[in-house]
Formats: C-alpha cells, sequence, structure tokens
C-alpha cells in the first residue's frame, strides 16, 4: 500500500473538514467563563489592603484541590498543544476550524478554573502562579528530540488520547466536587473535552480512509507514550498521591478500546508487517481488564 507524504495526507484530510467542523460546531456548548465565577465569594489579598491566602481559607478536600490544579495546569499549557498541533495544520488556512476553534473552546478552561479557584480561595493563587510559569516554561513536546517525529496523523492521535484523558479525568474529579458550582464548571469542561475527542476521532476516521496504516501507527505510538494528568508537574509528587486512581491501566484500556471500536481496527486487513503489529498492540491493549 502506498504511503502518502504528509502534504498528501494533509490535502486529504482537508476533504473532511467541513463535515467535521459542521459536527463539532452542533454538538459544542455555548458558555461564558464569566458566567460561572461566584465573584460575590471574592475578597482583596494584602496587595489591595485585604487579607492573603491561608491554608484554612480553603474548603476543598485534598484529593479535590490537587485534582482541580493538576487540570488546571494541564489547560494551562495550551500553548504547547496548540504548536504542536499547529506544525502541521497552521491556524491561518482552512484548519482554522480545527485548531482555531478547538484553542479558544479549550482556552476556557483555565479562565474559569483559576478564576474560581482564586475568587474562592481554594488553593494557594501565590503557588499556582509560580506553578504555572514552571509548567508553561517547561511546555509539553517543546523539545526538537520530541516533535522531529510527529506528523500529521500523530498530533491528531496524540490529542484524541489527550481529550479522552482528559473526559475520564473530569469524571474522576466530579466524584470529589461537593460545591454545586464547581461541579457545573467541571461538568462543562468535560462536556467540551468530550466533543472534542469526537472532532479529533473523527479525523482520525478520515486518516483511515486515506492512510490507514499511517493512522494505526500513530494511534499506537499516542497510546504507548500515555502520560497521566499532573504526571509531568514539577514538584508535585505529595499531591500526586491523592489522584493517583484518577488514571491507570484500565483507563489507558479504555481509551484504547474506544479508538480501536471506532476506527473498526478489528476488521481492517491487508496492513503492512508495522502496522499489522501496531494494530494488534492497540487491539491487545483495548481487551485488558477494565477497559
Amino acid at each position: 500500500m502506498a504511503v502518502l507524504s504528509n502534504e498528501d495526507l494533509i490535502n486529504a484530510l482537508e476533504k473532511a473538514l467541513p463535515e467535521i467542523a459542521e459536527e463539532h460546531a452542533e454538538a459544542a456548548l455555548s458558555w461564558t467563563p464569566s458566567d460561572w465565577v461566584p465573584w460575590d465569594l471574592g475578597r482583596n489579598f494584602a496587595f489591595l489592603g485585604g487579607e492573603d491566602y491561608v491554608p484554612e481559607d480553603s474548603k476543598l478536600s485534598d484529593t479535590a484541590a490537587a485534582g482541580l490544579l493538576a487540570l488546571l495546569l494541564t489547560k494551562d499549557n495550551l500553548p504547547s498543544f496548540h504548536r504542536v498541533l499547529a506544525m502541521h495544520f497552521p491556524a491561518f488556512s482552512d484548519w482554522r476550524q480545527l485548531v482555531g476553534v478547538w484553542t479558544a473552546e479549550d482556552n476556557r478552561h483555565s479562565i474559569v478554573l483559576r478564576d474560581y479557584l482564586v475568587v474562592t480561595r481554594a488553593v494557594d493563587p501565590a503557588e499556582a502562579e509560580t506553578r504555572r510559569r514552571i509548567h508553561i516554561v517547561a511546555g509539553w513536546r517543546q523539545t526538537p528530540e520530541t516533535v522531529e517525529n510527529v506528523g500529521p496523523m500523530d498530533a491528531l492521535a496524540l490529542l484524541a488520547v489527550h481529550e479522552n484523558q482528559s473526559v475520564t479525568f473530569a469524571d474522576k474529579l466530579l466524584a470529589y466536587a461537593d460545591d454545586d458550582v464547581l461541579r457545573q464548571i467541571v461538568s462543562k469542561i468535560r462536556t467540551d473535552d468530550a466533543v472534542q475527542a469526537a472532532t479529533f476521532q473523527a479525523f482520525l476516521a478520515a486518516g483511515m480512509v486515506a492512510d490507514q496504516e499511517a493512522t494505526i501507527i500513530a494511534v499506537d505510538k499516542a497510546l504507548a507514550g500515555i502520560e497521566h494528568i499532573g504526571a509531568d508537574i514539577a514538584d508535585f509528587d505529595d499531591r500526586r498521591d491523592f489522584i493517583a486512581d484518577f488514571e491507570d491501566a484500565s483507563t489507558d484500556a479504555a481509551i484504547a478500546k474506544k479508538l480501536a471500536d471506532e476506527l473498526k481496527l478489528d476488521s481492517v486487513q491487508e496492513l503492512s508487517d508495522e502496522a499489522e503489529a501496531a494494530r494488534q498492540r492497540i487491539l491487545a491493549l483495548a481487551a485488558e481488564p477494565g477497559a
């Protein structure tokens, strides 16, 4: 089977862009972050004559606080995810419908989370800001070595897996969100991530038509390289323990099963040895207990 060049593959995927963009628009929620922040609970910090944060201010459990901070920092790293995607799908082209809309939607997650956490004094805002700067400077796949072999399908598969991870993480976090406003916020983020996951999966399905070998190999690589949310945060070990069960081997397997089912990998035939080996690894992961 002929292997498409990156340019030919992107051109082939672009044919599916209008339909997938329309499906995304129909499924996406319209909401404004500022509507979901309990501003009446806010008060000044010492710089403006108020009082600085003290641990007693927080009403969250340790697990909820750790989960929200991990999710916030992941969402803060949007520029890194954007750059990886835009390497092959520039936002100033017709791919604005994928890259631009997704970026705008995902950006509101960090906006609403930070505003909520600061206004309710659920976490130390000074610490959160220090962590934000460190985390964004470190970035996600922001070295030549980590992106040199990331092709178009690799980028789409990485984001499909990541958005599915975010849905799973939000599901677990909801169990620890006692505040109804916080539950609404996390639920909206979860819905956005589920719609985004479906969008990236739709492009993977288009990839199966254009170049099924590249698509299967990309999905295999993305699944093999899963990094659980919060795993890349510096000096986070003590808090990471609180969210250790948010993602594990069973959640990885569930994502593999979802993608395998979406792409109908159990019935794909006539693959090269490399692609067939990748398909078998995906199916094996998808068949693990808990998937």
